[in-house]
């Protein structure tokens, strides 16, 4: 069944799978509360952190702080992730598992963790591509990438941020984002609807939401841009977690996609 997770053996494997998270759910160890706030967390976040980076730049008499403060997202990004991390970290204990327990088995033997992700990754990318495709199309009339206007813009961040962005924040953004929307959020909100679609739906409305505050503007066409590009992606990015229920190799094919989007937006 597409959305079985396959067995895996040992303790580690089985307490992110179904029947576990059932096991959790009817013993009253997981809730609405943990799910919910973490499917928004980081959209909630993203936009907060853009804020007080606003406030900072406001108080140093930058002229535009809003826009100028989202240039940061990849240096603020972390923050993000540490608070998702803590989030994370915290239900999980309360469900009697460790943050690692989310992980899954990881099979680095002649590297097959990463080739089977570099493989994840040519079926997966294209989907975020013809995301964007269609969406420049449907909202702009035009396949102009010129429509990322506020992602890829001319801008000067201090040389260490630039530095941060292409070498570490993506090494912390991709795993924490596949771990809180895979492999917490979604088999929880399965387990607790005890409906397969509508979790994956709902999940991967709010995940695509999410790159919309990758900055926030107020642009009500840029932001459908954004989330009609992202969420063919996502969705197919949960149907195969949702089928080998193992997050390592996911990371793998999500890092190529998150070093691009730092490289295009420091060069720019």
């Amino acid at each position: 069944m597409l959305f079985e997770g396959q067995a895996e053996t040992g303790a580690f494997a089985q307490t992110n799978l179904p029947g576990t998270i059932k096991e959790r759910v009817a013993a009253g160890r997981i809730g609405w509360t943990g799910p919910l706030l973490l499917l928004a967390a980081r959209s909630v976040l993203l936009v907060a952190a853009q804020a007080l980076v606003a406030l900072i730049l406001l108080e140093r008499g930058h002229a535009t702080p809003w826009r100028a403060a989202g240039d940061w997202w990849t240096v603020y990004g972390t923050l993000v992730d540490i608070g998702c991390l803590l989030g994370l970290k915290y239900f999980t204990r309360r469900e009697g598992i460790r943050l690692r327990d989310l992980l899954g088995p990881v099979r680095m033997r002649g590297g097959r963790d990463v080739w089977l992700g570099l493989g994840y990754f040519l079926l997966i990318f294209p989907f975020f591509l013809a995301g964007s495709y269609g969406a420049r199309l449907l909202l702009y009339g035009s396949t102009d990438n010129s429509v990322n206007k506020y992602l890829l813009h001319m801008h000067a961040l201090p040389v260490w941020a630039t530095v941060y962005s292409v070498t570490v924040w993506w090494m912390i953004w991709s795993p924490t984002e596949e771990a809180t929307y895979n492999a917490y959020v979604l088999p929880r909100m399965r387990a607790l609807t005890g409906r397969r679609w509508i979790p994956w739906m709902f999940v991967g409305f709010w995940w695509a939401l999410q790159h919309c505050a990758l900055p926030f503007v107020p642009d009500w066409r840029y932001l459908a841009f954004r989330f009609l590009g992202f969420l063919p992606g996502v969705l197919v990015m949960m149907l195969f977690y949702l089928r080998t229920r193992r997050l390592a190799p996911l990371i793998v094919a999500h890092w190529p996609m998150d070093i691009v989007a730092a490289v295009m937006t420091a060069i720019y």
